[in-house]
């Protein structure tokens, strides 16, 4: 079994898929931190309500540097696994990223390398998706590297994009995928089978019972 750290600002959909895949014995992986930037953060919720170690580290006032050093610190405490971005809304440092680094992933709401990099999260994913005409889109996990979501893309899952969606509509239909992919991938690191070689990502199958 692994240990999952998991950062999140928002509502922590993405979290609670780790969370319910963990419990139900789906996969083997235990979440045993939530980090967070933002104490008004649903996902503090959902952490609280599964007894899952949290901590909230807010950035207001603080340089860049200090602020992940707190978060370093604590990170090195629990000694996770792996650690998962789940909507997590701060650009890392380069000295965080190269701490972690292969051990460090993140889930994006668009099928990379498109509509990825600064500025590129949440409905403005969808909207640059609708705005260019896109008959697919869907969503991304990739290993965290220097370049914002450039990372070596481990897994992806696609929905189509219909006619009479908005961002909102596009949103929930990725969001469904990312509850499906996030711990899929989380899983696999689980087993073993997320392979990081020469800058390049895979999945390894499933060996025969």
């Amino acid at each position: 079994m692994i240990d999952v750290a998991v950062m999140a600002s928002g509502g922590g959909t993405d979290f609670q898929s780790i969370i319910d895949a963990s419990e139900s014995g789906k996969i083997d992986a235990r979440v045993v931190l939530l980090l967070t930037n933002d104490p008004d953060a649903y996902c503090v919720e959902r952490a609280k309500n599964h007894d899952i170690d949290h901590a909230i580290i807010e950035h207001q006032g603080r340089s860049r540097t200090e602020h992940e050093s707190e978060m370093i610190d604590i990170l090195e405490e629990y000694d996770p696994d792996l650690i998962v971005l789940a909507g997590y809304m701060r650009i890392l440092t380069d000295g965080f990223v190269d701490r972690f680094y292969g051990k460090l992933i993140n889930i994006h709401p668009a099928l990379l390398p498109l509509f990825g990099g600064e500025g590129m999260y949440g409905d403005r994913v969808h909207k640059a998706v609708l705005d260019a005409g896109m008959k697919r889109s869907g969503c991304s996990v990739h290993f965290v590297t220097n370049e914002v979501d450039g990372g070596p893309i481990i897994d992806q899952r696609c929905v189509p994009v219909k006619n009479d969606d908005d961002p909102h509509s596009l949103s929930e239909r990725v969001k469904e995928k990312e509850h499906e992919l996030l711990p899929s991938v989380v899983g696999a690191f689980a087993e073993d089978r997320v392979k990081l070689e020469d800058g390049e990502a895979y999945i390894l199958p499933k060996k025969d019972n």
